[in-house]
């Protein structure tokens, strides 16, 4: 069998957003899968709308989830004499021609069709005019577009697909349509045609919102003598009130680098992606890199649409709960020293990150980051919810404040009591550090939880985490005594 190839042409007009990115991700896996190329094409020809900001976001999107490409970036724009001599090329074979009809004499004929409820496909006038009308037309410069000419042909035009099989659709349903503009402009149905065959792209992985033009296109590949593509349309991302999801209805929310910003992990978001629209057959949903590019098929993409779950209103849960607990199981399940370099960059944007944790502090850095990870679900996490184990800045969760504090009036007694305990503690050890703490707890006949959970709220600023004294370890002596010497200040 030839080099599989295939491309993702991303139309520079915005972020890249979800339903794009997962789009990219099959194609990637299956060129993965098959030992084949990912060619990277940036269709730019619509210029009132491309901007280099939106190329540089879609590049830094699919750099972000590892999707990388063998060839590319080619941009549309650079291959218009290619587009405009196979537009040449088809007129000269009588497979397109001139049409000379005006905005005002096709809306014309529309109402008049519209009225008579007739069709409202193109009639072809220009298809039917003489040579001597054409060479009028021709000597007076009057303005024209090319459309294609369709087979006059009785029947069916088919070809199959890769997720929905047999396509049929009768000659007869399809006009006459235009592939070049009135300023002389090729559209992006023959562009893409063209292109896809300079490419040598054997397989067009895309979404069904493409099918009408598939139709076309298979008459342009036919025109064109070039054999066509293996077909496999993707079902689309809607939202949950079967909207597909766009960026102007959706806003940020379904940009992929809206969820780098929110701390996912890269594979995590993958491995969420291609379950939007594919399933392996079982109940499996977390996958490596090799196992999903081993078990990816075209097969088993799904035909019917696929449901993004987002909650716009919710801070904390703000998207599908699937790609929540995905990113979850990978935040606490993956190698500690990978898991260090994304948190080191988190730190970073928040201004936490000292340099000696890389150095001298790295195994204490490491450590405290596989204490804490089993409750986070994002990246953001550690340095919001776990801030106070890298800063003296983090603030007391209300919650936590009134059920372990305002409820105990005399820890503003107790904890600063104990910090000096700890201070004068040999050896600071988990063991030790808890004898202490309940020891302290028996002498005033008080539960140990009343001061377990204040020491809790006041060094972490949580109402829940790891074990208490595994924290108490993790922040150290020097911050453990002066945060409890400062709880008197915590109460009014």
């Amino acid at each position: 069998m030839s080099e599989t190839r295939l491309r993702f042409p991303p139309s520079p007009t915005g972020y890249l957003h979800i339903g794009g990115a997962r789009t990219a991700l099959y194609n990637w896996l299956y060129a993965k899968k098959t030992g084949g190329k990912l060619i990277l094409r940036i269709e730019d020809t619509d210029v009132e709308r491309s901007t280099s900001d939106s190329i540089e976001g879609i590049l830094e999107g699919l750099t972000w989830l590892g999707i990388d490409w063998d060839e590319g970036p080619y941009f549309q724009s650079e291959f218009s004499e290619d587009h405009e001599r196979a537009a040449a090329e088809l007129i000269a074979k009588d497979r397109a021609y001139k049409c000379y009809c005006t905005k005002e004499d096709l809306e014309a004929r529309r109402e008049a069709a519209l009225a008579a409820k007739g069709s409202l496909a193109y009639d072809g006038t220009c298809r039917r005019l003489s040579k001597a009308e054409i060479a009028e037309k021709e000597a007076a410069s009057t303005p024209y577009i090319i459309r294609f000419k369709v087979p006059e042909r009785q029947g069916i035009l088919s070809y199959d697909d890769k997720v929905l099989g047999k396509i049929d659709c009768n000659y007869t349903e399809i006009d006459d349509f235009v592939i070049v503009r009135s300023n002389g402009k090729p559209l992006y149905l023959l562009c893409n045609v063209v292109d896809d065959i300079r490419d040598r792209i054997t397989h067009v992985i895309r979404g069904q919102d493409h099918m009408t033009n598939t139709i076309r296109q298979v008459l342009l590949y036919e025109a064109l003598e070039a054999p066509l593509p293996v077909f496999a349309h993707i079902p689309l991302t809607m939202d949950t009130k079967r909207a597909k999801i766009s960026k102007r209805s959706h806003g940020e929310i379904v940009a992929v680098q809206f969820y780098k910003e929110h701390g996912f992990l890269p594979w995590a978001f993958n491995n969420y992606l291609v379950l939007l629209g594919w399933s392996p057959g079982d109940d499996q949903e977390i996958f490596s890199r090799e196992e999903l590019i081993e078990r990816f098929s075209l097969e088993r993409i799904n035909k019917s649409h696929s449901i993004f779950n987002y909650r716009k209103n919710d801070p904390k849960f703000f998207t599908d709960p699937k790609a929540i607990s995905i990113n979850e199981h990978y935040l606490r399940s993956m190698d500690i020293e990978e898991l260090g370099e994304y948190v080191r960059e988190e730190l970073k944007k928040e201004g936490l990150w000292k340099e000696d944790y890389a150095a001298e502090e790295k195994e204490w850095f490491l450590s405290t980051l596989d204490l804490i990870r089993s409750r986070f679900h994002t990246l953001k996490d550690f340095a919001q919810t776990g801030r106070a184990y890298f800063a003296e800045d983090y603030t007391i969760c209300d919650k936590a404040r009134k059920k372990n504090l305002a409820k105990y009036p005399e820890l503003q007694q107790w904890l600063p009591e104990l910090a000096e305990r700890y201070a004068a503690l040999e050896p600071f050890t988990l063991e030790e550090t808890e004898r202490v703490a309940r020891e302290m707890a028996a002498e005033l006949e008080i539960k140990p939880g009343i001061i377990i959970n204040g020491m809790r709220t006041v060094l972490t600023g949580q109402l829940a985490g790891p074990s208490m004294f595994d924290i108490v370890m993790a922040i150290g002596r020097d911050r453990v005594v002066q945060r409890l010497r400062n709880a008197v200040n915590l109460f009014d």
